[in-house]
């Protein structure tokens, strides 16, 4: 290999390794673009995520569906009118002076009846129904924000952690290419000197290209990474934003109290069928009493305009009004009550084999999360100890290489040795705190701000 076009390889080389910079803000400024830390980020989701916003717009229509639902309870004023114009006039029977019956057309040709009129319920089943179903319904929305909110925490801090996780991979990696650039100086000195072959400069160049292909591919997954976590915090997609993190309160993180139990109904899944057992309760109830009847007052003033010519029609008219009671009351309904009491009836077994299989699929999900957990902060543990190992490993490997003791290939094996170790810990420490929030989940703890 020509010297010269060796110098200038490790050159381009070097100059490659010092001009990485801004992975993910490529062209900004670095002090104009924020840095958030996984509760900033939880924080602006809670603010800003479209299905956490819509959630709380649902609580709005059930309150005004709820409202709807009982407002039959006040008073229902309408003002209505009738206009008749008859083309023959109705016949009725009278008798005359002598006892016969005698044909006789009656009323007005022309007839206009404005009407206002009062209704007000004085007992309704169904209304009954809709007043006790209010508080249920409101909650059953409310738990739904919680629901959104539990999914929200949990996403956002995966998919941050996902992000810094790459973010770790690239520092590696990084600091890797650095030292397979060293690396390569050295041989190539040691070559120019001849202490070495031509092949452990090419071994060097190998390692250094693959370490090279690993950071520019960690530094291409990052924009997609920061969009997925956009996504899911509601961030603007053209705006930017970095990750800040605290090592050591992210070390403080990991740990979790495994002696806790768990208890069913601290997961908002379990808390929502039981509102949903609850409302059916509600529907069985209402049927079992559909019987009842429905009664309510009312109050009509009539007013008349009465006239056989059209021009004179609103000439005259003949006010009258009255008030009443309305009594109804079901006899039979075609089996329509029966039917419907049998069908609720089913519904509330069919939540109650919805409950037994929930309890079976959350503690499934508690155990996989426990073993998950419990295994990979093992792992992470294993793994330090092989970083902490292989790093020593290297740099003995490495002495003895400049000392001549072992070949290049020693170094080679050593290195990747190394990488793989700083990587598979990386991998570990992340997967353990993914792990722990899925674990958090699992037992419904991961605490929502009640406010938001």
């Amino acid at each position: 290999m020509d010297k010269h076009r060796i110098k200038c390889a490790v050159f381009i080389v070097v100059f490659f390794i010092f001009s990485i910079h801004g992975f993910a803000q490529r062209g900004i400024p670095p002090d104009t673009i924020p840095a958030f830390t996984l509760d900033q980020c939880i924080a602006y989701a809670m603010q800003h995520q479209p299905a956490l916003k819509q959630s709380l717009i649902n609580i709005d229509i059930t309150k005004a569906s709820n409202a709807v639902n009982v407002s039959g309870w006040f008073p229902q004023v309408n003002v209505s009118a009738v206009g008749t114009h008859y083309l023959t006039l109705p016949t009725s029977f009278v008798k005359n002076s002598g006892g016969a019956l005698v044909e006789q057309k009656t009323g007005v040709v022309n007839t206009v009846v404005p009407v206002f009129s009062v209704s007000q319920a004085i007992f309704s089943p169904s209304l009954l129904l809709a007043s006790k179903s209010v508080r249920l319904y409101n909650q059953q929305a409310a738990e739904a924000v919680d629901s959104t909110k539990i999914n929200l925490v949990a996403n956002v801090s995966k998919t941050f952690y996902n992000l810094l996780l790459t973010l770790e991979q690239i520092k590696v990696l990084k600091e890797d290419t650095e030292r397979l650039v060293k690396n390569l100086n050295d041989t190539y000195h040691q070559y120019v000197s001849g202490l070495v072959d031509e092949t452990d400069y090419d071994e060097a160049a190998i390692s250094l290209n693959n370490s090279k292909a690993q950071l520019k591919q960690a530094n291409e997954n990052i924009i997609p990474q920061y969009a997925l976590l956009k996504q899911v915090m509601g961030f603007p997609p053209p705006q930017q934003f970095n990750v800040s993190f605290d090592t050591l309160q992210m070390m403080n993180d990991i740990y979790f109290d495994t002696t806790l139990q768990l208890e069913y109904q601290k997961r908002i899944e379990f808390q929502q069928l039981r509102t949903s057992k609850e409302i059916q309760e509600e529907f069985v109830h209402y049927y079992k009493t559909a019987w009842l009847p429905t009664l309510s007052g009312f109050f009509y003033y009539d007013y008349p305009y009465q006239n056989n010519t059209f021009n004179d029609l609103f000439s005259s008219a003949y006010p009258y009004s009255y008030v009443g009671l309305s009594f109804t009351i079901p006899i039979f309904t075609g089996l329509a009550r029966t039917q419907n009491l049998r069908r609720a009836r089913l519904q509330e077994e069919l939540l109650n084999w919805d409950e037994v299989a929930l309890e079976s699929e959350i503690y499934s999900e508690y155990t996989t999360a426990m073993a998950n957990y419990k295994g990979n902060l093992y792992n992470m543990k294993v793994m330090k100890d092989n970083e902490d190992l292989a790093r020593r490993t290297y740099d003995i490997v490495y002495l003895q290489y400049q000392e001549g003791v072992v070949a290049y290939l020693n170094v080679i094996t050593a290195e990747s040795n190394l990488i793989s170790s700083e990587i598979g810990y990386i991998n570990a420490l992340f997967q353990v705190l993914s792990s722990k929030i899925d674990l958090e989940k699992s037992m419904g703890i991961i605490v929502v701000n009640k406010n938001n």
